[in-house]
C-alpha cells in the first residue's frame, strides 16, 4: 500500500465571485506556501439518539450540520515589486479587508480592514492524492513578528463543505512567494509608539527597543446553517495584539500613568528594508493594558496587551506593502 504524506499537501484558495460558489483555484495561480497546517474535514453537530432499551450501551448518533475548517501559515514578506499585491493579499481579503492597489510616491499596495462588501474564498486542500474542497470561506488572521523568527501570518478559515474525491495533487506553481526577512536588527525598524502615517511613511513617535510584536485581527466567523441555506458568517472584528519593550524606570511610570489614563496612540513597526520586500505596519489608537513584569534571559522587560481601535472606522491596522 503507497504511502500518503503530509509534506505532499497542496493548498490552493481564490477569491469568489459569489460566495459560496467554487472559484475553481488553480495551482498555477492560486498555489499557497504554508506551513503549520491543520484540517478538520468534517465538525459536525451530531445528533444523539436517547433511545431506552433493556441493555447498556450506545445508541446510532447522527451526522447534523457540518462545515469544514482549516489552518495554515504563510511568511509575511513583500511581492518584489512595490506596486505589485503580494501572494498573501488574497487570503487577507477572506478575512475581511480591502487592498488598494496602484498607490505611487513612493509605489505601494495597502490593506485595510473593512466592514461590507465582504468577500469569500474558495480553498482546494489536496491531501496527497485526496481533494477537500472548502467553499465561501471567512477566516481569520494572526501576525506574529518576534525577534529570532520569520514573520508569518497564521490564518484560520470556515468553509462550506463542497465535497472530498479522491484527485492527483495539483501541480503548485509558488514564484510569486518571497522569501521573508528574519526579525533581526539589520532588518528591521523597531516598534514606534505615538507615530503617525501619510502616504507611505511614519513620522514621529519615539523606538523603543522591543522582541517585535503580535496582533491578532479578532474576526468572529461561525457556520450559520439554516433550512434553505447554509453560509459562513464574519460577524465582528475586535483587533488586540502583544508587545514587550525595554524601559527604563523612568519609562515605566510614565507607561503606567498611559494604561491608567485609558490613553490611546499610534504604533508603527517596519519589517525589511529593501523596497519590493518591506512591510509597514501601522495602528492609529491602541490602548496599552494589562502591563506585566517578564524575564527575557535575566533582562527586565514590560509587556502589554494592546487593543487596536478605529478611528473614523475600518482603520484600525494599516498594513503596506512597500
Amino acid at each position: 500500500m503507497a504511502t500518503r504524506l503530509i509534506r505532499k499537501t497542496v493548498i490552493l484558495a481564490k477569491i469568489e465571485t459569489t460566495s459560496g460558489t467554487d472559484a475553481v483555484p488553480t495551482g498555477a495561480a492560486n498555489a499557497l506556501q504554508v506551513s503549520d497546517l491543520s484540517i478538520t474535514p468534517l465538525e459536525s453537530n451530531n445528533v444523539e439518539m436517547a433511545f431506552i432499551t433493556a441493555h447498556f450501551g450506545s445508541a446510532i448518533s447522527l451526522v447534523g450540520t457540518a462545515c469544514v475548517k482549516c489552518s495554515f501559515s504563510v511568511p509575511l514578506s513583500g511581492a518584489g515589486t512595490a506596486a505589485t499585491a503580494p501572494a498573501w493579499g488574497a487570503l487577507l481579503l477572506g478575512c475581511a479587508s480591502a487592498e488598494t492597489t496602484g498607490l505611487t510616491v513612493p509605489n505601494r499596495v495597502e490593506y485595510l480592514p473593512i466592514t461590507d462588501l465582504l468577500k469569500t474564498l474558495s480553498i482546494y486542500w489536496y491531501d496527497d492524492g485526496l481533494l477537500h474542497k472548502l467553499l465561501g470561506c471567512f477566516g481569520n488572521v494572526k501576525l506574529t513578528a518576534k525577534s529570532g523568527e520569520a514573520p508569518k501570518l497564521t490564518f484560520d478559515f470556515v468553509g462550506l463543505d463542497g465535497g472530498v474525491t479522491e484527485a492527483a495533487n495539483a501541480t503548485p506553481t509558488l514564484t510569486a512567494w518571497r522569501t521573508p526577512v528574519a526579525i533581526t536588527k539589520a532588518n528591521v525598524t523597531d516598534v514606534l509608539i505615538g507615530c503617525t502615517y501619510s502616504a507611505g511613511a511614519l513620522s514621529g513617535g519615539t523606538a523603543y527597543n522591543s522582541t517585535g510584536l503580535t496582533l491578532d485581527w479578532g474576526n468572529q466567523v461561525a457556520f450559520a446553517p439554516m433550512l434553505t441555506t447554509e453560509e459562513v458568517v464574519l460577524s465582528d472584528r475586535k483587533m488586540t495584539g502583544a508587545v514587550s519593550l525595554d524601559l527604563t524606570a523612568a519609562q515605566e511610570v510614565t507607561f503606567m500613568g498611559t494604561v491608567k489614563a485609558n490613553t490611546t496612540t499610534g504604533v508603527g513597526f517596519v519589517i525589511g528594508t529593501t523596497t519590493g520586500n518591506k512591510i509597514m505596519l501601522h495602528a492609529p489608537a491602541v490602548q496599552l493594558m494589562g502591563p506585566k513584569k517578564e524575564d527575557f534571559n535575566g533582562k527586565r522587560l514590560i509587556g502589554f496587551d494592546m487593543r487596536l481601535m478605529p478611528v473614523s472606522g475600518n482603520d484600525e491596522l494599516r498594513i503596506i506593502s512597500l
